[in-house]
């Protein structure tokens, strides 16, 4: 029996790395954060645009966007120039956190 395989949704980073948001990835998210729910559309912008770009602690990156009054913070990971994947996603009204980490986009 063969299953039908969900296509991932992309989103390009500030450096151009194609940015995979799985199924499965997705699923984690909004069980973690229902709020998120409905949200994928956001979290790709979030990527794609965001206000600016922090270095998390392991490797990962921190993407953050200000959407009406609270913001939407990406964790991802660039495995490689053309390759990636989004980690967590989460609204938040305390930016402060992330915008004290070292930012790495814009420059």
């Amino acid at each position: 029996m063969r299953h039908a395989r969900s296509v991932d949704r992309i989103a390009l980073s500030p450096s151009g790395t194609v940015i995979r948001l799985t199924e499965e990835r997705w699923f984690h998210i909004t069980e973690s954060h229902d709020e998120m729910a409905g949200h994928a559309s956001t979290v790709l912008s979030a990527i794609e645009a965001p206000d600016f770009v922090a270095d998390g602690w392991e490797g990962e990156l921190i993407a953050v966007k200000r959407l009406k009054g609270r913001h939407v913070v990406v964790v991802f990971r660039e495995v490689g120039a053309d390759d990636g994947f989004v980690i967590t996603a989460f609204f938040t009204r305390d930016v402060h956190r992330w915008a004290k980490r070292n930012r790495v986009w814009p420059p």
